[in-house]
Parts: structure tokens; sequence; C-alpha cells
């Protein structure tokens, strides 16, 4: 297995709400890859649901899961289709996205959440064309501001956009809101 990165400072910051999150309905990480996200919130006691389409990256997420003992289930689905999510509408105590956009999952994200449930979403935006790495094609880049707008109907409690500090940058949108009760 290869050695996973680190979670995001994104994560690290909301550890302790996406725990409290968790305990109204399970945390689901969206287009989870090898899972380095789910396995953080699964090592403080969250029950995780990784949803990723590689059947590879969950077959490893689930043996690292399994080596140590974390609660995380792995689901296979193309996020990428009409079918949405495959959960019961406000099922969710908290979301995770990270480095992943489709926008028309967005209304199916919102509907997810519990009442009081918390998204947290980092992915890149237009600028990171000009970076090193990642994506290129629009289709996967957000526009200046234009992350908190494809949830309204969520409450909006931090948002911020720029590049990372790191040797290799990368140009990120970042946000964490909350459905409201």
């Amino acid at each position: 297995m290869n050695p996973l990165a680190p979670p995001s400072p994104l994560l690290l910051a909301h550890l302790d709400a996406l725990v409290a999150a968790s305990r109204a309905g399970p945390l689901l990480d969206l287009a989870c890859g090898r899972g380095r996200h789910a396995l953080a919130v699964a090592a403080r006691g969250a029950r995780v649901v990784a949803i990723d389409r590689s059947r590879d990256f969950l077959d490893e997420l689930a043996r690292r899961a399994r080596q140590a003992g974390l609660p995380v289930d792995g689901l296979r689905t193309d996020l990428e289709t009409p079918h949405g999510i495959p959960v019961r509408t406000g099922s969710c105590g908290g979301i995770l996205v990270f480095r992943f956009l489709y926008r028309p999952l967005a209304r199916a994200i919102a509907a997810a959440l519990r009442p009081g449930g918390l998204l947290l979403y980092e992915t890149f935006t237009r600028e990171q064309a000009e970076l090193e790495g990642g994506p290129s094609n629009p289709a996967f880049l957000l526009d200046p501001g234009e992350l908190p707008t494809l949830f309204p109907s969520l409450e909006i409690l931090e948002h911020w956009e720029g590049r990372t500090p790191e040797d290799r940058p990368s140009a990120l949108a970042r946000l964490v809101a909350r459905r409201p009760d």
C-alpha cells in the first residue's frame, strides 16, 4: 500500500465538530480516493461511509481500516451520474468532499445532510490551471467565489480561496457549511 498524504488542514481544524456531527448520522466521504480523510475521522470514533468509483481504492481503504480497527464502510458508485448519492435524504451527520467537483451533485449533497449536519468541501479553483498538478479541465475547476453559491440552502460558516503555502502550492476553495435546523 502506498503511504497516504496527510489530511487536509481544513479537516484537521474541524475534526471535533465532525465527530460531534457523526453522533446524528454517519459521515460521508464522497470521492474518497484512498481514504485519507475517512480514516482520519474514523480514528476519532466517527462512523464513516466512504464512496468512490475505484474498486482498487476502496479495497485499499478497507484493508487500512480493518488493520486499524476503524469503522469505515466502503461503497462503490460513480457519483457523476444522474442517480446522485445512494443515501436517504437527511440521513448524514456530515459530508466530506475533497478535490472533487461535479456541480450537479451539489443539491443532493445538501439534501443528504441532517438538520445541523456539516459539510466540509475543498477543491480546486481555475487558478490551479496555472500551477503544476491537479486538474486543468475547466469542468473540474471552480470560478472565483463559486463554491458557496452551489449550496444556497446551507448556512455558510467559513469560506476561503487562495493558494496553499506548500512548496508545491494548490489553488483551492474551502467551505464549511451546515444545514439549518
